[in-house]
Parts: structure tokens; sequence; C-alpha cells
């Protein structure tokens, strides 16, 4: 501060004696140490990785909650089946009971028949002995008055005993029918019954293994809930850190302005003294003030801000340019179904062009392109600000590297921009240095 004490005499004095109006530079705003910024940028890299890690865990409950979910409704229908087949037990099981009661009921009235039969066939027998007629017997023709009478006699024996012994053979028949009819009638019900028993047990069993997989998805939506709220208390962290940051780095920039007009200042001072010096009778040359030099921020820091501010846009295909967030394009796929060609927001590429036109690299919107943009390093040496890329030459998915492991990305339809641990699968073997 000394060094600037004698130009600033001299040049007060010299526009004193001039007569110009000097406009003094205001006292030196705040300005906070590399270390300051150093911790404040380490801070919310912390934060990010953390918020990419409850990423990665949150992305990991939801598909485990989708597979829960989907097992729940599989298991709903097996439950919805299961009641479906007791029903139908229960009706195969009641029309069995009703076809072996009838069945019986017939067997009954068959067996009934048959002695009704035997009893009739009985008493003509002993009717035919009693009158001295036996069937099939000799004596049965005794006592007829003429040959007339004899032969109607022997036919109407004959006839009387055959019409008996066919209606007792046809009622016998008719028994056997029934009693087989019965039996079939008591399979039928015994196999309705163990139907109906395994139909019952299967819906006792469908119903458990339903409730099971709805205590399982819940349990799971409640884990994966907690998640979420520890991940949103996390991104809010982030968010305070980011703007923490982003105020010491506007400290610095503004200190870095106050330097530089500063710097112009000591220049028109020591210029004005030079002046009076010339015209004074024993001019005495004041000794040049050295410059002061401001530090300088890196561009890739500023790349790394512009992207990160981004976190939470959604994501909208086709959407992004070098100024923000746009609407996007459609698709006629993925994207038109999430409405992205209405909605504001950032696609991969997108983010990589206002990112980087941050530091003045304006980059084509097409990530392929993007790949080419700059120096390829291999990934195992990529830095903080390299580009990482997918798919056949870069042209699948761009995502911003920020050390550490993470990245920050704009990733498909449905989602937004987040910051999310390198997803190794499919990534290209090196990484685009543009700074």
């Amino acid at each position: 501060m000394t060094r600037w004490i004698i130009p600033v005499v001299i040049a007060l004095t010299t526009a004193i004696g001039l007569g110009d109006a000097a406009h003094a530079v205001p006292p030196p705003p705040p300005n906070p140490s590399d270390a300051e910024i150093d911790a404040g940028r380490q801070e919310a890299d912390a934060k990010a990785a953390r918020v990419g890690e409850l990423t990665g865990r949150l992305t990991d409950a939801e598909a485990r909650l989708r597979d829960l979910t989907d097992d729940v409704a599989f298991k709903l229908e097996l439950a919805n089946k299961a009641r479906v087949d007791l029903d139908t037990a229960r009706t195969e099981a009641d029309r069995a009971r009703r076809d072996a009661d009838a069945a019986r009921v017939e067997a009954e009235a068959a067996g009934r028949a048959v002695e009704d039969a035997r009893v009739r066939l009985d008493e003509f027998a002993a009717a035919s002995y009693e009158q001295g007629s036996v069937v099939g017997s000799v004596s049965a023709y005794f006592g007829a008055t003429s040959p007339e009478d004899l032969l109607a006699r022997a036919q109407l024996l004959q006839a009387v005993s055959e019409s008996s012994l066919n209606a007792l053979d046809d009622v016998e028949r008719s028994r056997a029918e029934q009693a087989n009819k019965e039996s079939a009638a008591r399979a039928a019900l015994d196999l309705a019954d163990r139907k109906q028993s395994a139909a019952d047990q299967a819906k006792r069993d469908a119903d458990a293994a339903q409730a099971d997989a709805v205590r399982a998805q819940q349990g799971q939506a409640a884990a994966a809930q907690g998640i979420q709220d520890e991940k949103t208390r996390v991104e809010g962290e982030l968010d305070q850190a980011l703007h923490a940051v982003e105020g010491l780095e506007g400290q610095r920039d503004r200190y870095d302005q106050w330097l530089s007009d500063k710097r112009r200042e000591e220049e028109e001072a020591a210029r004005q003294a030079a002046l009076a010096a010339a015209a004074a009778p024993k001019p005495q040359a004041p000794r040049p003030p050295q410059p002061v030099t401001a530090p300088v921020s890196g561009s890739v820091e500023t790349v790394v801000a512009r992207a990160m501010s981004q976190l939470g846009v959604r994501y909208s295909w086709g959407g992004g340019n070098y100024d923000g967030p746009t609407v996007g394009i459609r698709d006629g796929g993925v994207g038109d179904a999430h409405g992205d060609y209405y909605s504001v927001g950032f696609d991969c590429s997108g983010l990589m062009m206002y990112a980087f036109a941050g530091a003045g690299v304006y980059l084509p919107h097409y990530s392929g392109y993007q790949y080419n943009a700059g120096r390829k390093v291999p990934l195992s040496q990529a830095q903080r600000g390299d580009m990482l890329f997918w798919g056949p030459g870069g042209g699948t998915h761009v995502a911003l590297y920020l050390g550490g492991g993470m990245m920050v990305e704009a990733p498909y339809s449905g989602s937004h921009v987040r910051v999310a641990p390198i997803r190794y699968g499919g990534i290209m073997p090196y990484a685009t240095r543009v700074l």
C-alpha cells in the first residue's frame, strides 16, 4: 500500500495545479483468498459427489421399487386367478353334490323297484303253485277241458312267466346302471372336493404372497422416499455451496476490476506527475509504480459453474443453446411422449453448448461433432472440465466431467440436469479437452 501513496499525492497535487477533475478509485472491495475459494469449491464438489451418490442410490431404489410394483401387480393377478379357480371349484363341487344326491335317490328307487318286482314274481309263482299251475310243471296243464283250453293255458303260463322274468331282468339292469351312476357321482364328488380344497389352499397362498409383495413394495417405497428426501436436502446444501462459491468468485472478480482501475489510476497519476516534473525548475522524476497483476480465474471453472447452475432444469430433446435452456423439438418417440417439444430445457449437447459458451467456446448442437471439437485424452487421464462421450463416434451422449468420478449431465427425456457417477457402460475410451 505504501508504494501507492506517493503517486496518489503527486496525482492529486497535479490535478489541483492543472484544475482537472480527478476521480479517485473507491476503497478496495473484499478479496477472498485462494484458499477460501478453493475450500468453497471443495465443499461444493463434496456436496455434488454426495448428490451423485444419492442419485445412484435413488436410481437403484427406484428400479427395485419398479420391480416390486410389477411383482405386486403380478401377485394381484395370481390372487385374482386363485379366486376364479376357487369359485369354479366350488361350482363344480356343488354340481357334483347335486349329481351324487340325484344318483343316490335313483339308485334307491331302482333297488325298491327290484324288490317290488321280486315280490310280484314270488306272488305269481305262489298263486300258480296253489292253483296247480307252477310255471314249467306238468300239473299246470291238468284240468284242461279241451285241446283249445290246454293250448290257451300253456300260452298264458308262458307269457306270464316270460313277462315277469323279463321285467325282473330290466329292473335288475336299471338298478345296476343306477348303482354305477351313484358310484361315478361319488367319485366325481370326491374329485370336486379335492379340487375345492386345493383351490382354497391356492387362494390362501396367493393372498399371502400378495400381502408379502405389498409389504415389500411399501417398504421399498418408504426407503426410496427417504433417499429422495436426503437427496433433496443435500441438493439444497449444494445450491448454497455453489452460491457461496459464486459469491466468493464474484468478490474476486470485483477485486480484480478494482485492481485494474487502480492500475489505470496509478498510471494516470504517474503521467500527470511526469508532466508536472517536466514543468518544474528542478524536476525530480518519480519512480514508476510497479504494476499489479490480478489473479486470473480459470475458464474451466466458468464452464463447470455454468453447467452446475442448471441443476434441476428438465431434459428437453433438442433444447438448449449458448444463452440457456430453450423449447425442445419433436423426435417422434420418447421425447414427444414426455412433451419435450413444448417444454423448456436442455438435451445433453445443448447443456455443453451453454456451459462452454461462458468460456468463449461455441460448440455445435450435436455430441458427435463435440467429440471432435478438442484434443483427445485417454479416459484414465480425464480432468475436470473435459467432456465424456458414449456411443459410436460419441454420437449417443455427452456429459461434463467434474472430477472424482462424477459428472454433470442432461441424461434423458423425463429427467433433469443432474450430477451422477460416471457410467462406464458404452463410454468412449477418450475424453475431449477443449480448454
